[in-house]
């Protein structure tokens, strides 16, 4: 009986889980890790996000191996492999900027890795003709990557990571150098081949959309620390802190003022879904699908801008107090709030996440 790549996956060692436990980590004054402890879950699919400097790619590559911590540890299993060479360690590495070879052809550059381990030619080319069909690439094997789009690239790319049967893929960026519709294409497909190789997979990306789309759980990160480590739907709707709120999605910011677990905003009051701030005045953070607009001669708001988002339209609203409010509402129920129209705006009966009052 023939045995496929994909099967041979499938039934190869249980993917593994990984653990990163206080992980410290300086480039001169700069902190990349300020005390990181993480647990990516067997089999899934955890997507490290953040703005630039917070430390995410800093930690992918020390699970790489390309960077040591200045203090804390790496687990794979259990197993502490801090000070393993990259070499040694059961993981595939997908990289931004591709990295083949371009003098080998596209079945040898997928192949690469098996012949640095000494498989036979022919094991080593069909396992990677089976991995090209597996990535939709069947028909490119004696091609050579010039001849390839950046698209095809980078799976290629990801077609030599999964080449060693990793236990751990790695993806740093992946897909930020393609266009948009290649890039929505691409990371289907990295969901589609993670979920039927079931191999543990760490994504870092600063694309909120990327993160939220393709992954199980998102980790995000600022400053070397771990802000918030959720699911997708519970990161959006429950944000553990202001900064979560606002990176994740739009935020809007409208004043208001706390006391006993009730905030006044938009003249409602209105519950404070969880911790409360100390300080009385507040800002109270609403998504724009949860903001109500509707005009009001006797408003004392008023529409400055609209945006068609397909789906809905995105109307901004300026304060009495100069406080700008977005709101995606239906079509329907943006006809007439052209800018300029006075308007109402609130916000449901139910709890709000506040945060200390920003200065203006």
């Amino acid at each position: 009986m023939t045995v496929t790549v994909v099967e041979q996956q499938a039934t190869a060692e249980q993917a593994a889980t990984v653990e990163f436990r206080g992980l410290r980590r300086a480039f001169g004054t700069t902190v990349a890790l300020d005390g990181l402890d993480l647990t990516v879950r067997q089999g899934e699919l955890l997507a490290l996000l953040g703005p630039s400097g917070c430390g995410k790619t800093t930690a992918l590559r020390m699970l790489a191996g390309f960077e040591h911590p200045d203090s804390g540890s790496v687990l794979v299993d259990g197993q502490d492999v801090t000070r393993v060479p990259a070499h040694r360690r059961d993981a595939g590495m997908v990289f931004q900027s591709y990295s083949l070879f371009p003098h080998l052809s596209v079945v040898d550059n997928v192949a690469f890795g098996l012949r640095m381990r000494k498989v036979r030619t022919t094991e080593r080319r069909a396992r990677a003709a089976e991995l090209l069909d597996l990535v939709g690439l069947g028909d490119k094997g004696e091609r050579f990557p010039h001849q390839l789009s950046g698209g095809q690239q980078q799976r290629v790319a990801l077609a030599r990571a999964l080449a060693l049967r990793p236990r751990v893929l790695l993806l740093d960026e992946p897909l930020s150098a393609l266009d948009a519709k290649v890039r929505l294409s691409l990371r289907e497909e990295i969901r589609r081949l993670q979920r039927q190789l079931d191999i543990t997979t760490l994504f870092v990306t600063h694309d909120q959309e990327e993160a939220l789309s393709t992954a199980d759980r998102v980790a995000v990160m600022r400053a070397g620390r771990l802000e918030q480590c959720a699911e997708p739907a519970e990161l959006y709707g429950r944000p553990a802190t202001a900064f979560v709120a606002e990176f994740v999605g739009t935020m809007s910011r409208i004043p208001g003022r706390q006391a006993g677990g009730v905030v006044e905003v938009l003249g409602q009051r209105l519950p404070v879904d969880g911790a409360a701030p100390a300080g009385r005045e507040v800002d109270v953070l609403v998504r724009p699908e949860n903001v109500r607009v509707r005009a009001d001669p006797d408003g004392t708001a008023c529409v400055v801008a609209t945006a068609f988002l397909g789906a809905v339209v995105r109307v901004t609203a300026r304060l009495a107090d100069g406080t700008g409010v977005k709101a995606d509402l239906a079509a329907h129920e943006a006809a007439g709030l052209g800018a300029g129209t006075a308007v109402e705006v609130s916000l449901p009966e139910r709890p709000v996440l506040v945060a200390d009052r920003v200065t203006r």
